[in-house]
């Protein structure tokens, strides 16, 4: 068995912590076992940990996400990268072929794919570890998961399965239909059906995702598929083939399952009504404050708020209404202030110019001890780097290496690639300049 994470979204809904690379997977504010904050990627594959299941898991992501999954969860996992951001369909394809091509690849395996940041209890996953067995006494083609609806609701979708009782026995129904984000009528109408949430946890074995690409016109090769992939479409693989799967099964999910997609859900696991500089009156009832500013944010008198706060913007919204955001869609052409890599951080500090193409940005970038930063080096490009503190060795281009600590300044030419390996933590300045002259 295979367990495979599906990491994806833009997170326009939890704007501005939130946005094109850092997705709400990413957001390090839910109370962990040891005091501090982690993420729900953390979370996910800490859970996938403790029921030991980690070893058998992989994680999917675009490749603007790679350095950000590997400083959030290291080389726990395998990690496998899209070119370009498609739908759930894509995605799957990209890890079935790959894994199809490796020498021991058995088509008989099961494969479960599920979201990076579902937020659910330890039950969750030791009912992932029936599924194969599912598949197997049921003789169904992919197996599902499903939890009971916590009330009509027109934000999930919807699994309905056969009347009560049939094939329950087994941990499991045959599924009749599905129904995606109805209206609230329907709601109502599909609850009483007994039907359940769509938990977007898919199980099926290599064998029969194969046959099932194949049929949908994808290429069984990983490296054809890759080739081509810039030009498929954000297609879902609900709707393309599990919908178009006849011979279904899904397992109802007893424990707490929440999909944390908004702040008026997040908040609601926040552990504290404040994240962040700043303070919340006693009179603001359940209005949360969460910052990444330097500056504190004073809260008085209002209630029923979320105020989020990144270098990249300010919300300020009713809970409720909070998730409308997303029709502005206000970080669609602008780069993230703060990004994290494998090897440390880098926050913008200025942008100068257009925002799509600046020609000045000025950053700190924090290279963690032990670890190396590489720059290819970008033609028409200067830049220059003012140690703060810490210390470590610098190569430009192919001169040997030299050592460097807090107080010196370097220039680096246009098109000069560079690396820097700290031998402490390693803090400076930089400042790249488009079309300067050396």
């Amino acid at each position: 068995m295979r367990i495979i994470l599906l990491s994806g979204g833009s997170g326009k809904r939890l704007w501005p912590l939130s946005g094109e690379v850092r997705s709400k997977a990413f957001l390090k504010l839910l109370p962990g076992p040891d005091g501090s904050r982690e993420s729900m990627i953390q979370r996910v594959c800490r859970q996938l940990g403790e029921a030991g299941l980690l070893g058998s898991t992989a994680i999917v992501t675009h490749h603007s996400q790679l350095e950000l999954v590997r400083s959030q969860i290291g080389n726990l996992i395998p990690i496998l990268t899209e070119p370009y951001k498609r739908g759930t369909l894509t995605a799957i394809a990209l890890a079935c072929t790959y894994l199809k091509s490796q020498p021991d690849a058995d088509l008989n395996e099961p494969l479960i794919f599920m979201p990076v940041d579902p937020f659910v209890e330890a039950s969750f996953f030791e009912l992932l570890r029936t599924l194969p067995s599912v598949l197997s006494s049921s003789g169904a083609d992919i197996a599902l998961v499903g939890t009971r609806p916590a009330c009509a609701s027109t934000q999930y979708g919807y699994i309905v399965p056969e009347a009560a009782g049939t094939d329950k026995a087994d941990g499991y129904y045959r599924v009749t239909r599905f129904a995606e984000k109805p209206d609230m009528t329907q709601a109502r109408r599909l609850l009483e059906k007994g039907a359940l949430w769509n938990c977007g946890v898919f199980a099926f074995s290599l064998e029969f995702i194969s046959k099932a690409l194949l049929e949908f016109g994808l290429p069984e090769d990983n490296g054809q598929l890759v080739q081509i992939y810039e030009g498929l479409s954000e297609a879902s693989f609900d709707k393309e083939i599990v919908e178009h799967t006849k011979n279904t099964v899904v397992v109802p999910y007893e424990g707490a399952w929440e999909d944390l997609g908004s702040w008026d859900t997040f908040t609601k696991h926040l552990g504290t009504e404040s994240i962040g500089p700043g303070s919340i009156s006693d009179d603001s009832r359940h209005t949360h404050l969460v910052s990444e500013l330097d500056q504190p944010i004073h809260v008085i008198g209002v209630s029923n708020l979320i105020i989020a706060a990144s270098p990249d913007g300010i919300l300020v919204a009713s809970k409720e209404n909070s998730s409308r955001i997303k029709e502005l869609d206000p970080g669609r052409s602008i780069l993230p202030s703060t990004t994290e890599y494998s090897w440390g951080r880098v926050k913008i500090l200025r942008r100068s110019g257009p925002s799509e193409a600046p020609d000045e940005i000025i950053s700190t970038v924090r290279v963690l001890q032990g670890e190396q930063l590489r720059e290819p080096g970008r033609p028409g490009w200067k830049g220059i780097w003012m140690i703060l503190s810490g210390s470590g060795q610098v190569t430009i281009d192919d001169c040997p290496p030299r050592a460097v600590k807090s107080g010196d300044v370097l220039e680096i030419k246009s098109g000069t690639p560079c690396s820097l390996v700290a031998d402490t933590e390693l803090e400076f300045v930089s400042v790249q300049l488009k079309g300067a002259r050396d």
